[in-house]
Order: structure tokens, then C-alpha cells, then sequence
């Protein structure tokens, strides 16, 4: 099949305890740390462990596709990219300068490596549907397409509308990941991973700071279905 690649990954520059002298390197105002933090071993787990990208593979149209909906708080994200090579881990310090690729909001134009412009909240999801169908249309169905949002990012509408698509839709090539850090405003009968559930997904919640329980839960078969995974840490980090 067009662009057919194996599950492997290169070797990473620096392992997970390099992660967070890399985000140390990045300062200044309007960090949003806490939104950065909560996604750290999230990241790491994804394209350490499960992602089919790599930057020698960043343009192939086989390659796994990850969309970082929750990104206004892009620090993990650009940590975790350095550290597995899409950029000089030089530029972190730069985070947020005028001159700097690495904005506050990451720039899929500027950020090696990222597949989407973020931060608006309520995005990614929607934009993870249209991926998933714009890979069948093209006849790829190996291709995975992930995307991380935050608890609260799913109080949007849109979110709501991509949510009640994908199921009844099987696009079992859409993974998502939910970081639970009870910001949402708005209490879900049953949980968050009953809302998916009540639409036809598969959902999984987890410890999101356990590497192992992450990579069950994201490598977890849902034969004909999206799937979820639900992260919980612990608020404010």
C-alpha cells in the first residue's frame, strides 16, 4: 500500500529524563505551565512508544498524524520534539520570542514536525475527523490519527458534533486522548469516557502519569470504532 510503514521509531536525542531540563529552557511570560505539565508523559508515551512518525518520516503519506488541539500550552509538546529530533534543541530557549519559530500557540508552518496551527480550543477533534477522512478518500487505512484535547476544550460544540460523527462513522483510524484535570465546567453523566461511549466509541480511562497503563490503553484493538483515552492528573498539574 502508498506510503506502507513499519511500527518502529528512531532512537530519541534524549530519553524522558531529559524532559524536564528541556522545558526549563523555555521562559518567560504566558507559559501556561500547569496546561504544559499535564500533558508531559501523554507526549512522551504517544511518540515514544505508539506513533508511526519520525522526522525522516514527517512528510510520508504513510506516517501516523498527531494534532495537538490543547495548544495553548505548547512547552511538553516542543520539549518532546526536540528530545525525539524534529528540531535543535537549541530554539527551546527562544519559546515565544518574536523571532522564534516556537510560539506560544504552535504554527504548523514554523514547528517541524506539527501537523496542525492550535490554541483556538475546540478544533483538533473536528480537524482529526476530516484527517481520518481525507486518508480513506486517498485509500489510506493504515494511517493512525491522534489527537490530544483537554477536559474542559470538550464543553465546544464542535467538539460535541465530531464526537457524534466519528462513531456511527467508524473511523477506527481516529484516536483520542483526553487530559482530565477537572478544569471542564460542565459535570458528564457517567464520566468523560461515558460521552464517547453513548456515541459509539471505544473508551479507556487512565492514570495519565502511568507509561504503562498509557501505551495498554493506546494500543488497545477497537476494530470499527474511534477510540478514547481518558488521562487523569491531578488538577493544576
Amino acid at each position: 500500500m502508498l506510503g506502507r510503514m513499519t511500527n518502529t521509531t528512531t532512537p530519541p536525542l534524549h530519553g524522558y529524563g531529559e524532559l524536564d531540563r528541556l522545558m526549563g529552557l523555555m521562559t518567560g511570560d504566558e507559559k501556561h505551565g500547569p496546561a504544559a505539565t499535564s500533558t508531559l508523559d501523554v507526549l512522551w508515551v504517544l511518540y515514544d512508544r505508539v506513533l508511526r512518525v519520525s522526522p525522516a518520516t514527517a512528510g510520508s503519506p504513510g506516517r501516523d498524524r498527531f494534532l495537538l488541539s490543547k495548544g495553548h500550552g505548547p512547552m511538553a509538546y516542543y520539549a518532546v520534539l526536540a528530545a525525539r529530533g524534529f528540531f535543535d534543541e537549541e530554539l527551546l530557549s527562544g519559546f515565544g520570542a518574536y523571532d522564534s519559530p516556537l510560539g506560544h500557540h504552535p504554527d504548523r508552518l514554523l514547528v517541524p514536525g506539527a501537523e496542525i496551527g492550535s490554541g483556538s480550543l475546540g478544533h483538533g477533534l473536528p480537524l482529526a475527523v476530516g484527517s481520518v477522512l481525507g486518508l480513506r478518500a486517498q485509500g489510506l487505512t493504515e494511517p493512525r490519527v491522534w489527537v490530544l484535547t483537554g477536559d474542559a476544550e470538550l464543553d465546544e460544540g464542535s467538539n460535541h458534533e465530531a464526537i457524534a460523527y466519528a462513531g456511527p462513522a467508524g473511523l477506527e483510524q481516529l484516536n483520542t486522548v483526553v487530559i482530565d484535570n477537572a478544569s471542564a465546567t460542565y459535570a458528564r453523566p457517567g464520566g468523560i469516557a461515558a460521552r464517547f461511549e453513548a456515541a459509539g466509541w471505544s473508551a479507556s480511562t487512565v492514570d495519565g502519569r502511568d507509561h504503562d497503563a498509557l501505551y495498554a490503553a493506546f494500543t488497545a484493538p477497537h476494530p470499527g470504532r474511534p477510540h478514547a483515552v481518558i488521562a487523569r492528573v491531578a488538577p493544576g498539574r
